[in-house]
C-alpha cells in the first residue's frame, strides 16, 4: 500500500496548513484534494489517498477546521474551509499539477464541503460521496446545498445511499434537479442498499468507487 506523508506547508503569502499526501509510484495524472469528515486527517482518509495514488493521482488532505458542529466560530468557518482547500490546491500546483487537472473528492461531511468548493471554484472535477446539509445548512456558516447546486462551476458527481439517516431520498432528488440547472456536467446517483457511509453494502461501495474513478478519468485530462 502506498505510504502517506505529512508536512507543514507555508504559502508565499504566509498562510500555513498541515497537509497529508500520497504520491503515485509512476507518472502523476493530476491532483486531488481529499476531504473525509472535516478536521484532523483520519486513518480512513489516509487509506483513500493511498488508493487514489495507486490510480495515478497525487492526493492531498488538509487539516480543515470543523464546520459541522454548532459550537464552531460559525462566522469564520465557511471562509476557513475555502482558504484551507485553496492552500491545498496551491501545494498541488507547486508540485507541477496543471489547473485543469485539479479536483476535489469528499466523503460524508467532506462530501458537503466538496459541493461547496465545486460551486465556488473552477476545477476540473468534483465528487461528493454522501454529505448532509442538502435542504437545510450543515452549519450556519454554509448555504443549503440545493441553493448553490444550480450555480456549480466545476463538473460534479454526487453519490448518495438511500438507507442513510442524514439525508432523505426526496432531498437527493431535489439536489439532482437543482444541479441539472448548472452550466457544467453533473450527475447524481442513488444507491438503494447503501447508507451515507456506504459501509452497509459492499457491492454498492465498490460500484460507487468505480464511478468516482471514472468521473475523474473523464474530466481530468
Amino acid at each position: 500500500m502506498t505510504q502517506t506523508h505529512t508536512q507543514d506547508y507555508e504559502r508565499s503569502d504566509g498562510r500555513r496548513l498541515r497537509l497529508t499526501y500520497a504520491e503515485p509510484d509512476g507518472a502523476v495524472r493530476g491532483g486531488l484534494v481529499v476531504l473525509h469528515e472535516v478536521g484532523d486527517v483520519t486513518d480512513a482518509a489516509r487509506l483513500l489517498m493511498a488508493a487514489l495514488a495507486a490510480e495515478g493521482w497525487l492526493a492531498v488532505s488538509p487539516e480543515v477546521e470543523r464546520f459541522g458542529d454548532g459550537d464552531d466560530d460559525v462566522g469564520q468557518t465557511g471562509q476557513a474551509l475555502l482558504s484551507a482547500i485553496d492552500t491545498a490546491f496551491a501545494w498541488l500546483v507547486g508540485r507541477g499539477v496543471r489547473g485543469d487537472q485539479l479536483g476535489v473528492v469528499g466523503f460524508d461531511l467532506g462530501g458537503t464541503a466538496a459541493l461547496v468548493v465545486a460551486a465556488n471554484r473552477q476545477l476540473g472535477a468534483a465528487v461528493s460521496v454522501g454529505g448532509r446539509g442538502i435542504s437545510s445548512p450543515a452549519s450556519p456558516a454554509l448555504p443549503a446545498l440545493v441553493n448553490i447546486a444550480g450555480t456549480l462551476t466545476s463538473p460534479w458527481l454526487g453519490l448518495y445511499g438511500d438507507d442513510g439517516d442524514e439525508v432523505t431520498q426526496a432531498e437527493v432528488e431535489q439536489l439532482k434537479e437543482e444541479a441539472a440547472k448548472a452550466k457544467v456536467a453533473t450527475n447524481v446517483v442513488r444507491y438503494a442498499g447503501a447508507s451515507h457511509r456506504f459501509d452497509a453494502d459492499p457491492e454498492a461501495a465498490a460500484e460507487a468507487w468505480q464511478r468516482v474513478l471514472a468521473w475523474f478519468d473523464a474530466h481530468l485530462r
